[in-house]
């Protein structure tokens, strides 16, 4: 079967988007930025949502891929090119990997710079707790775990899909220093962070 047909066949997920078009640089900055800060993705440019192929001009949506990539991202998202004949008509398989310098932003059309993230087949936009995560990825961990961070862990541990406004009420405590104790136990690895379209929540790990 061709390779094409057989990533249709999956339909879109976490690292499967489909694209009839690129009309805008900056809406596939948000697609590309969001695989680059999850675990990486395939864009297929070409394809309607319903998985029929619709084909494209080559030079024209790769030039669209470029400005997107080098203006409209930051750090540049890297990715690879590769055409397909399918039906008789062009396609593009856009491979975008994990990117190395999280976190990646998108400029919106706002002029601002926003983190997405991939979660099923979504762009949504990433918490601050998860932004500042991100920034201490390349950062040795260095972290002692007080009575405050214990009890925090424990509540979390028992609690139903836990939120930071649920942390902050519980213990008394500031969105900002609340965050910071979140990042310290992520960094850790003791908890989870859980993006959805409505809200993020924690978990233990274990």
């Amino acid at each position: 079967m061709n390779p094409i047909k057989s990533l249709i066949e999956q339909g879109e997920g976490i690292s499967l988007d489909f694209k009839q078009v690129i009309n805008d640089a900056r809406k596939i900055a948000k697609s590309m930025v969001s695989f680059a800060n999850t675990k990486g993705g395939i864009l297929l440019i070409g394809v309607r949502d319903n998985g029929s192929i619709a084909g494209v001009k080559s030079e024209d949506e790769v030039h669209m891929l470029d400005l997107a990539s080098g203006f409209h991202c930051k750090p540049e998202v890297k990715f690879t090119v590769e055409e397909y004949l399918v039906e008789g008509k062009l396609v593009l398989k856009v491979h975008v990997p994990e990117g190395r310098e999280k976190p990646y932003y998108a400029q919106g059309e706002d002029d601002k710079w926003w983190v997405y993230l991939r979660v099923n087949d979504h762009c949504i936009l990433a918490s601050k707790t998860t932004v500042d995560f991100m920034k201490t990825l390349d950062k040795p961990v260095k972290l002692s775990i007080g009575n405050q961070e214990r009890e925090i862990l424990k509540f979390i541990a028992q609690s139903e899909k836990p939120t930071l406004k649920d942390i902050c009420a519980k213990f008394n405590l500031g969105k900002r220093r609340a965050g910071r104790i979140i990042v310290d136990l992520m960094r850790a690895q003791a908890i989870q962070s859980h993006t959805t379209e409505k809200t993020e929540f924690f978990s233990t790990v274990y």
